[in-house]
């Protein structure tokens, strides 16, 4: 026989300790159809850590279909409701009969501070959302909904991508400021976790080489049809002999819904600057290296 406690902790080992919500999608909190005294929580699960004893463990919970949680009015002065999922285990506090009794809840936290976004003390829950209502208002709307929460052990994924052109050299030069691609770089086409939210990118190309004259411009790469990283300068200023150098472009993108369970080209680009008279190429001496990591946090 396994006492419920042994199973609690169970739970947290395999939570490593940690608590939220389980996926990004999980008990998001929004407002009625049809805005009221009231907000909803949609389904999904999480892992909430016993905070009334040291080896009290972790609870499992989940909700299937829409719950609503009712919000009082405010009087004359602004209040800051957090909505939470909250467990009330008798074994350590409180009187609930589990056997009759939910002793996993959605609660509302009244009056706590208006920027709140970790549960208060003594309460074993988790936070889903903070509720920043004006005075005199009974009807929550969607501006007042603050989602705080927290995924317990997000995912990711980290992938290195590797390229060298094989075809001849390909030359971007111009004053413009105009971008265009490599046609000897065809980039990658990297395929999207379904619960990704946001993208590092970190895209190094090594040896890149510049000829002609002074080449200055701006290098960058676009993520599909509507992400792009932002500029890396390229400010050359050796002479008009052939040189070549290592560049690096990098950035953070949020994962727009239509890329989730896609795939999407990566592919980097170039333009020549303002007075500029140089070229900048891409050749077989060339490697590209992509350092792509999908994470995942609440949505």
């Amino acid at each position: 026989m396994h006492s419920a406690q042994q199973f609690r902790m169970l739970v947290r080992d395999l939570a490593n300790g940690a608590e939220g919500i389980t996926q990004g999608d999980d008990l998001k909190v929004t407002a009625l159809g049809t805005p009221g005294a009231a907000v909803q929580v949609g389904d999904g699960s999480g892992v909430v850590r016993g905070k009334a004893n040291s080896f009290q463990g972790s609870y499992s919970a989940c909700n299937i279909g829409s719950a609503t949680v009712s919000i009082a009015s405010t009087g004359g002065s602004p209040r800051s409701d957090m909505v939470v999922l909250r467990i009330l285990d008798p074994q350590y506090e409180g009187s609930l009969d589990p056997a009759t009794d939910q002793i996993m809840f959605f609660d509302v936290i009244s009056n706590v501070g208006s920027t709140a976004t970790v549960v208060p003390g003594g309460y074993t829950a988790i936070p889903l959302a903070r509720i920043d209502i004006p005075a005199s208002t009974s009807t929550i709307t969607s501006g007042m909904i603050t989602d705080i929460r927290q995924c317990a052990n997000p995912r990711r994924n980290r992938t290195l991508w590797t390229y060298s052109p094989t075809a001849a050299l390909v030359e971007i030069s111009g004053s413009s400021g105009t971008f265009s691609y490599w046609s000897n770089v065809a980039g990658w086409n990297i395929p999207v976790p379904d619960w990704a939210t946001t993208v590092k990118i970190v895209l190094t190309i090594c040896q890149i080489r510049y000829s002609t004259a002074d080449f200055f411009g701006n290098l960058s790469a676009t993520f599909g049809a509507s992400l792009s990283l932002q500029n890396t300068v390229l400010d050359d200023n050796n002479g008009t002999g052939v040189r070549r150098s290592t560049v690096v472009v990098a950035d953070t993108l949020t994962i727009p819904s239509a890329y989730r369970g896609t795939s999407q080209l990566l592919r980097p680009r170039a333009a020549g600057g303002g007075g500029n008279g140089g070229h900048v190429g891409m050749d077989t001496g060339v490697t590209l290296v992509a350092d792509v990591e999908f994470t995942e946090a609440p949505r």
